[in-house]
């Protein structure tokens, strides 16, 4: 048995293998009218493509939990019926498959309202099918966004019940896993950072205040996902900065906090807050960061960033670097990287019948 072919068990939800699909926006809902927002024919594919490959855990793109939540008028949401509908499809079919459906729930924040990325992801006015973006304080996330509206104390409040009530939603739509999104400049992350926070009330300032927004939804989600599931958070875990912004340190201490609220594993990637920050990539190059937390913590921790191959995946996890990967842009190359892996490492994962040829 190799690493990633070892089982992982959260609470009482047993995962498979350590081989995870990270949340990545497919950018493929209907923008507007009854399907706003709705998986469709596409998602299913996607997906399922990957759970036939093997897949342990799948985490679904960043999914909104309001209207105004959605990266883009084109992404996921679960804030109504017609949406928990169609994931029931998707989730089936992922657990027909041996592989745990995971979900990510999100609000964009400051960087809410823009275009597809393969677009130019250039914000989008009410004349475009977009909205006013919403954030801890009035600062644009760079010259070209748009200077969002600031939230009232009720209305930070209201979304704290809007994730509530799309765990809830997730749940009924037959998802095992429930992740929030507090990375890569979204709202969360917004609080979180004295770089985009400058609030002067009890959401700002002080390490506690900016990071009470974060425990407010995770306590909200906890108290309605269910005991014997698991609640994951992902967090950038620096602004790459030099100053002024969330640095490693803070996210070992919060991932303390995190933990004592009830969250099982952090998925640790990194920056997307500030605007032109020079990010030094290459493979493994947010794995450190994982690393840190699993050092400093008893949290279990997922590891992301240009992970590609099969040594350098299982060393993550002989290292104890970290308890899982999430491979990102080698899951959309290659849906059966993991089945792949398994038989030239000698692990074993699901293979539909329908694939047994390929054992």
């Amino acid at each position: 048995m190799t690493a990633l072919f070892e089982p992982l068990t959260l609470r009482e939800l047993t995962i498979p293998n350590r081989v995870w699909m990270p949340p990545m926006c497919q950018y493929s809902a209907a923008p507007e009218g009854p399907a706003t927002g709705v998986p469709g024919d596409w998602h299913l594919t996607h997906y399922g493509a990957r759970a036939a490959g093997g897949t342990g855990l799948i985490i679904v793109e960043a999914t909104g939990v309001s209207p105004e939540g959605r990266i883009s008028p084109y992404d996921l949401g679960i804030w109504n019926d017609a949406q928990v509908e169609a994931f029931r499809r998707i989730t089936r079919f992922l657990t027909s498959q041996g592989t745990v459906p995971a979900i990510q729930l999100a609000h964009a924040g400051r960087k809410a309202s823009t275009d597809r990325t393969w677009t130019g992801g250039a914000p989008l006015g009410p004349d475009a099918l977009g909205w006013q973006p919403l954030a801890p304080s009035a600062l644009a996330f760079d010259e070209r966004h748009p200077v969002p509206a600031e939230l009232t104390a009720g209305q930070i409040q209201e979304i704290v019940g809007q994730f509530a009530d799309a765990a809830r939603r997730a749940l009924a739509a037959g998802f095992e896993v429930a992740e929030i999104h507090g990375a890569h400049g979204y709202l969360i992350n917004n609080f979180l950072s004295p770089h985009s926070n400058h609030r002067t009330d009890a959401y700002g300032g002080s390490y506690e205040n900016r990071t009470r927004f974060a425990l407010e939804v995770v306590d909200a989600v906890r108290e309605v996902w269910p005991d014997d599931k698991p609640l994951f958070f992902r967090i950038s875990a620096t602004d790459w900065l030099d100053e002024g912004g969330w640095t490693p340190d803070d996210t070992v201490r919060f991932a303390r906090d995190l933990q004592a609220h009830g969250v099982d594993l952090l998925d640790v990637s990194t920056g997307g807050n500030v605007s032109g920050v020079r990010i030094p990539t290459g493979p493994g190059y947010q794995v450190p960061f994982a690393a840190r937390v699993k050092a400093g913590t008893t949290l279990p921790v997922a590891a992301v960033g240009l992970i590609t191959e099969a040594e350098q995946a299982e060393k993550i996890l002989v290292n104890g670097e970290a308890d899982a990967v999430l491979l990102g842009r080698e899951l959309l190359r290659n849906p059966s990287w993991a089945r792949q892996v398994a038989r030239e490492l000698g692990g074993e994962v699901h293979v539909p019948d329908q694939y047994h040829r390929s054992v």
